[in-house]
């Protein structure tokens, strides 16, 4: 006198609602949308690229070190300029990274391309060849086929030839 007791999965519940199995490690997981990052890289790539970008440097610089050389109260960074140095290094290590993955896409988008060349170049020459082809067969029923210089001169020569019958045939009265 055994009593069916449903099964936990027969009710429908979900894997983390199931006491039955196991949960999976609980790790945080940091997830990133990669072609997020790499728009992002080429952008900030592009903009380094740019004059904008070097005069904006160049003005942060000036100011920087103006205002240490002659703000009395504001030398935060005196001479040898570390901080400044540090924040050029700083700059340097996350933008060569950034301009390498923008490199790598923009090969990507390169590489892509060509081959979507090629095969339209390959698509091209199969088209070209089969016209070729066309033409030549074309070439040949023509040959076959009279012309129409070469019905008129057939048109003249019986023409001609009918009216010398004409002519010597004796007319009647």
């Amino acid at each position: 006198m055994s009593e069916k007791v449903p099964s936990v999965s027969a009710r429908g519940l979900s894997d983390r609602q199931r006491l039955d199995t196991p949960r999976g490690a609980r790790r945080f997981r940091f997830t990133y949308d990669v072609e997020a990052v790499g728009r992002a890289s080429e952008n900030f790539a592009r903009f380094l690229g740019t004059g904008r970008y070097l005069v904006i440097q160049t003005v942060v610089v000036i100011i920087w070190i103006v205002l240490n050389i002659f703000a009395v109260e504001l030398k935060w960074d005196p001479y040898p300029f570390i901080l400044l140095n540090l924040a050029f290094s700083t700059q340097a290590a996350y933008a060569a990274p950034l301009i390498l993955l923008a490199q790598n896409r923009q090969e990507n988008r390169d590489r892509v391309s060509l081959e979507e060349d090629r095969s339209r170049a390959e698509q091209t020459k199969a088209d070209t060849e089969f016209l070729a082809r066309e033409l030549a067969a074309l070439r040949i029923a023509i040959g076959e086929v009279a012309t129409r210089d070469y019905l008129r001169r057939e048109l003249e020569e019986i023409k001609t030839l009918l009216g010398d019958e004409e002519e010597a045939r004796p007319r009647r009265k």
